[in-house]
């Protein structure tokens, strides 16, 4: 009897938990900015760059791509002044240019009952793992949410075994979701 009590109280207690968390969908686009790197370069020339013996990472320069996908976003922790966010986004970028390049991005972060978030989290794409920082503001009209933000990838070394540098990554990324 007390086990069933106890899996009784405790399938309460999950629903009302769930209750308080609000799920958001919607799409994404916009456009990336690879700064000089492996990454711009398979942009620019694609993926026979560096059968040249005097390649140099970043040689071609930078690099823009536009983005399309999906975030699916959880609030939890629901302040009066703050409110908690965790947000998956898939990507997909460089369909412009026929090329198939995903990335998903797990973030944390906060926003604030004026618009503003911060998030930070891990990133996968083809130049390996990433951490990614992302700020921006939640335009709400009426159930409408219009998310606007800006996110930064840095640059780093020895992806995929080698010792050339990625180029850093950023972003402006816009979307909507409804709530209910």
């Amino acid at each position: 009897m007390k086990k069933l009590l106890l899996t009784l109280i405790l399938g309460i207690l999950v629903v009302v938990s769930n209750a308080q968390i609000k799920h958001l969908k919607g799409p994404r686009i916009g456009v990336t900015l690879l700064t000089p790197g492996w990454s711009a370069d398979i942009i620019n020339e694609g993926f026979d760059y560096d059968e040249n013996s005097n390649y140099e990472s970043g040689s071609s320069g930078s690099a823009f791509i536009t983005q399309y996908g999906w975030q699916l976003e959880s609030r939890f922790a629901d302040g009066e002044k703050v409110v908690g966010i965790v947000e998956w986004i898939a990507l997909v970028g460089g369909m412009e240019k026929g090329l198939f390049l995903p990335s998903v991005s797990s973030l944390v972060g906060l926003r604030s009952d004026a618009g503003i978030e911060f998030a930070i989290g891990p990133n996968i794409s083809l130049s390996g793992v990433s951490m990614v920082i992302s700020t921006g503001y939640n335009f709400k009209f009426g159930n409408l949410n219009v998310p606007v933000n800006i996110a930064f990838v840095p640059s780093k070394s020895g992806a995929w075994g080698n010792d050339n540098t990625t180029g850093a990554r950023i972003s402006l990324m816009a979307g909507f979701n409804l709530s209910k």
